[in-house]
């Protein structure tokens, strides 16, 4: 996966704590989270799964949506997700795939 501005929803589980992301590298920052690299609150929270991501052309559109996003309802947030993620799958697989050239193997342990 190449590097491309993104907006991304983490979950500590189905229904569970959320966290909203702007990144420009969705494989990395995700596997930051994954490996509580930085301290903050998905780390104190344990919200690890990516459950949802929406690519865009320019990080400034990418930063708009998010900004959207975040004025939400929980509610409407939980519908988004559901609506392309019905089984709130973690994510990460496919994505760091798609990295690896389909070699989840090629990035390091995680500690889930």
């Amino acid at each position: 996966m190449e590097r491309q501005p993104c907006v991304y929803l983490l979950a500590s589980g189905r229904n569970g704590t959320l966290y909203l992301g702007v990144t420009s590298n969705l494989v990395g920052r995700t596997w930051q989270h994954r490996e509580h690299v930085a301290e903050g609150f998905t780390d104190r929270y344990g919200v690890t799964r990516l459950v949802w991501y929406e690519m865009h052309a320019t990080m400034e559109s990418a930063i708009q949506r998010e900004k959207r996003i975040k004025k939400w309802r929980r509610e409407w947030k939980l519908q988004l997700i559901d609506a392309g993620n019905p089984s709130w799958r973690d994510l990460w697989p496919d994505i760091a795939g798609q990295a690896s050239g389909g070699n989840v193997h090629g990035f390091p342990h995680s500690r889930e």
